[in-house]
């Protein structure tokens, strides 16, 4: 009786000892399931590089620097000259820069929404020439033989965006969403050039026929345009708070040029 108490004693020892062992009787088992790691609550700071496309509509770019022009002429009674579709049409350029990024997020289990700024210095925009002829007769009773050249250029070298971010963490990559206001500095030159002869034969000797040739060019410099963003992202958790980037961003701006810009961005950021 003795030698099965004392083998009982032995084999329940055994048995609890390897029962402590077992994760769920620890607790890790539970600890597993309800701990989340939390990669993207915070502050943080990046730079990036971009490429892009410009893609901007000249066509009408011209058309206040023409009507200045020829303001209470018969021609452009008659002809409505600073009205024709000359400006060079639409235009794709490509274009670079470089830039930084910061903004704030916060994290509720996998969903992350935020707030950032960004910035890119660059070479973006483009330029566009076009001319037009036309042939009228004016209240006068002159045929206006008129060709009108025009050039447009607007050329972007400071974009900037503050953009509302949702996104959804798996693991250590946070895919997401933004959109927001652009700022955008820039300059814009437009030249229009109208010339050609006007003839009327049944006009007094010396005034049969009359040549013309006008011309003028209108600058903003430094000028500050406006505009909306909006595109997405993966940022990608490397270790310790440092994460990779590689973003899409479109961006529209409103201007005399009618401007859109499109780029690919890759970056490296910091979350303190």
């Amino acid at each position: 009786m003795r030698r099965v108490l004392l083998a009982a004693i032995m084999f329940g020892a055994a048995s609890g000892a390897q029962a402590a062992d077992l994760p769920f009787l620890r607790g890790s088992f539970t600890e597993g399931l309800t701990t989340r790691p939390v990669y993207w609550q915070g502050a943080y700071i990046g730079g990036q590089g971009s490429f892009g496309t410009s893609d901007m509509n000249f066509t009408g770019s011209t058309r206040t620097v023409a009507a200045a022009l020829l303001a209470n002429t018969a021609m452009e009674a008659a002809g409505g000259v600073s009205s024709w579709p000359v400006g060079g049409g639409k235009v794709s350029v490509h274009g670079h820069g470089y830039g930084a990024f910061a903004g704030y997020n916060s994290q509720w289990d996998d969903v992350v929404l935020g707030v950032e700024a960004n910035y890119v210095h660059g070479k973006f925009g483009g330029s566009a020439t076009g001319t037009m002829s036309r042939s009228f007769v004016d209240s006068l009773g002159y045929t206006n033989d008129v060709t009108y050249d025009s050039r447009s250029t607007i050329a972007i070298s400071d974009m900037a965006t503050l953009r509302l971010r949702a996104g959804y963490a798996v693991g250590s990559f946070l895919p997401y969403l933004f959109g927001g206001v652009a700022l955008g500095q820039a300059n814009i030159t437009k030249t229009a050039h109208i010339h050609g002869v006007a003839v009327n034969v049944g006009a007094a000797p010396g005034f049969q026929i009359i040549p013309f040739n006008f011309s003028a060019t209108d600058g903003v410099y430094s000028h500050l345009i406006y505009g909306y963003s909006g595109g997405l992202g993966v940022d990608v958790m490397l270790t310790a708070g440092l994460f990779l980037r590689a973003e899409w961003e479109y961006v529209r701006f409103a201007s005399s040029v009618d401007t859109q810009i499109n780029t690919v961005r890759a970056g490296l950021g910091y979350k303190f």
